[in-house]
């Protein structure tokens, strides 16, 4: 039997090596940019999402809205289109955003920054491509071939302020996966602009 010395001795070595493990695990994750003064990193990104600055936190507040607009608008195409290919291209418009959607809120919460940008929490009609609410209220009015058109003409314009948003977060963010949807973001929605240009063309 160990004495009660023994016993503390044999586990000290255990108990250091448990306390270099957190002490390293405190000061070896990836860094984003801290909000406060003189933007002194700070390891509030998970080491899986890796290191962030403002331009990604931007463009993750931005795009959020963003998209809930453009999903808003898709889900109007199966009660309101008349052309089977618009139906398509909105289902296919829903299907991808609302998981970029979650995603993008995912990585602000990791981040601990709000998923609404300061300033805009209860609009976000200033961003590149957002309809104004007398268009959207238009589109919900519309149906039949009316509709098709306006639905490709309003999507065409947000699309494009996407496009631009999803650039300058390719231009100047840091973070690695936000990088890589904005260039998702860029190919999959300028192949849809093509798309939703030759339907005008013959709408």
């Amino acid at each position: 039997m160990f004495s009660n010395t023994s016993l503390r001795a044999a586990l000290m070595p255990a108990a250091a090596a448990v306390t270099a493990l957190v002490l390293a695990g405190c000061g070896g994750g990836h860094s984003g940019m801290d909000h406060g003064s003189g933007a002194t990193p700070t390891a509030t990104a998970s080491s899986a999402i890796g290191s962030f600055n403002d331009v990604d936190v931007a463009f993750a507040q931005g795009m959020i809205p963003h998209h809930q607009q453009a999903v808003r608008m898709a889900q109007l195409a199966p009660t309101r289109a008349a052309d089977a290919q618009v139906k398509a291209l909105a289902e296919q418009i829903r299907a991808a955003q609302d998981p970029e959607i979650a995603t993008m809120t995912g990585w602000l919460r990791t981040w601990q920054r709000p998923t609404a940008m300061p300033g805009h929490e209860t609009g976000h009609q200033g961003m590149p491509g957002m309809m104004s609410d007398a268009q959207l209220a238009a589109l919900e009015a519309t149906s039949g071939r009316d509709f098709d058109r306006m639905f490709s003409e309003l999507m065409i314009a947000h699309h494009e302020g996407a496009v631009t948003m999803a650039q300058q977060e390719l231009a100047n963010g840091a973070n690695p996966a936000a990088k890589e949807l904005a260039q998702q973001i860029v190919a999959a929605q300028q192949a849809e602009i093509v798309t939703m240009k030759a339907l005008l063309a013959r709408l």
